[in-house]
Parts: C-alpha cells; structure tokens; sequence
C-alpha cells in the first residue's frame, strides 16, 4: 500500500497554508502512478521521494500537480521535509529535484514547531515581449494601467517560470476572475508554472496571488517557488539590499492565509524560503 501523507505548508494551523500530499517511499513508482495520486489528493501537489542512498538524508524528489509534473514546488518541499523531520529528526537535508540540487534545513522553534527552511538553485529574470504582456492581461482580464509602474513584469525563475505582475492597488489583486482556457493556453506557450501576482504593503511585506490552471488548480494558495523567484525578482532591481528578509502573505483571500518568509544573502545569488508545515489527518 502507497502511504500518502497530507500536509499544510507555510502555516501552523491545518486550515490555513498551502496543502501538500507526501508520499515518503516512492521507490518503483510509475511517472502514471504519481500523476494518478496526485490527482486523487487534489492537493495543488504531492512531493514523491526516493532515498538515494542509507543514513545520508539525500533524496530524489519529484513533484506532481493534479494536471502534470512541475519541475520544482517550495510548498511540498517545505512539507516533505517536515515529514523526514518528523520521522528522523531536524537537520540538514538535500532534495535532488528536476530542477537541481535544493538543500534543506528543518528545525524546531522555541515554540516546538519545525520549520524548514530551502535553498533554491541558482535564479535568474528575464523581460516579456509587449505582445506577450498584452495576451497575459487579456487572460487576467486586467487592463494595463492597474499594474504598477514602479514593478516592471518580468519572467522569474528559481526551479520553475513565473510571471511577475505588480498589482497597482490591494483591491486590484483581491479581485481574481481571470480566463481559464486562455490563460492556460498563454501559460503553457511560455512554460510558465503560475503567474506571480502581488502588490506592495512596505518594501519588505508584500500580498501576492498564484494562478495555477496549467496543474489544474485555480489558485495555488501559497508558492514557495513563485516567492524564490520573486525574491530573485526583487533583487535584480535593486529594490532590496544584498542581505534582505521579506516577508510575503498570500492565500488570505482565499481564506487559507499563509506566511513565506524569503532571505537574500550577500554573495550568494540563491534565495531562501522558510516555513512552517502542520501535518493533516490521513
């Protein structure tokens, strides 16, 4: 019997965050068996890991959506590492991921809570062409001037592609209706994974959005490799310091708020996404 674990990740409380399946022993699973437990679970995704070799907590992961295989996933990241954690203690972890090598560290707070904290491959940004712009609007159904002038949209990445766009107004991001099919369609051309939707509350706390209709799931409630990715975002705009913590909340209006907290680190181009993981009934 395959045994699942369920999993709310960038939260404390079950009903919050961002829901992950974990399946701990993935050995001899079929790329058609995960994708068919991941559609079960209905969870935005399920992190499938394989133990590469006896006692080194080095780990061959790979991460489903309801719809496909997503080269990386922070929220099942964060919430398989809690489940090693749970099982065999905090420490350091390496998750050898689609998109490369991902350390991880879990530990407990004061609090007693395990947090985990990973380590994204390299990242990088690249402008979008105006036409591509326009069609990803058109798909949102926003119009050009509710962006903000001062957060140019940018493709993002940090183990998977995301589409930065800066909502001019909180109102603008809490009002989500967006064009599945065309949308979908927009994304899948472009390989992009969601599309990072956020607004400034300071220059280190930021509310964001993730739509996700090419892993068949309206909203992905918090986006552990969408905040990397922004982090990266952030930094090759120099609207943050070389050593930065932000801190972003997304899923409240959804009703399932969460909290990602992202580190940059001098002389390092790789970003940091930390968070809790609360472990759900089976």
């Amino acid at each position: 019997m395959i045994k699942t674990l369920r999993y709310a990740a960038f939260t404390t409380d079950p009903a919050g965050g961002n829901k992950a399946g974990v399946v701990p022993d993935a050995d001899g699973l079929t790329d058609r068996q995960m994708l068919g437990i991941a559609a079960e679970l209905g969870y935005p995704e399920t992190a499938f890991l394989a133990a590469l070799s006896e006692g080194e907590r080095r780990y061959r992961v790979r991460y489903f959506a309801p719809a496909m295989e997503v080269p990386f996933c922070g929220h099942a990241t964060i919430a398989a590492a809690v489940a090693v954690a749970e099982r065999s203690g905090p420490g350091e972890l390496v998750f050898e991921t689609n998109a490369g090598t991902v350390p991880v560290a879990v530990a407990a707070g004061p609090d007693g809570v395990l947090r985990a904290t990973l380590t994204s491959v390299e990242p990088h940004t690249t402008e979008i062409a105006p036409a591509e712009l326009t069609e990803a609007l058109a798909a949102l159904r926003w119009s050009a001037d509710e962006l903000d002038p001062t957060l140019p949209p940018r493709v993002a990445y940090a183990g998977a592609r995301h589409l930065v766009l800066a909502a001019g107004t909180r109102e603008r991001l809490a009002e989500l209706d967006y064009d599945v099919e065309r949308l979908t369609a927009f994304m899948t051309a472009h390989q992009l994974i969601t599309l990072q939707l956020v607004w400034p509350a300071s220059a280190t706390v930021y509310h964001v959005r993730d739509p996700f209709p090419v892993g068949g799931v309206f909203e992905d409630p918090a986006t552990g490799a969408a905040a990397a990715a922004f982090g990266a975002y952030l930094r090759e705009l120099g609207r943050v310091p070389e050593e930065a913590e932000l801190t972003l909340h997304q899923g409240e209006d959804m009703g399932s708020p969460g909290e990602l907290r992202v580190e940059l680190h001098a002389g390092d181009p790789r970003v940091r996404v930390s968070g809790a993981a609360v472990r759900l009934p089976d």
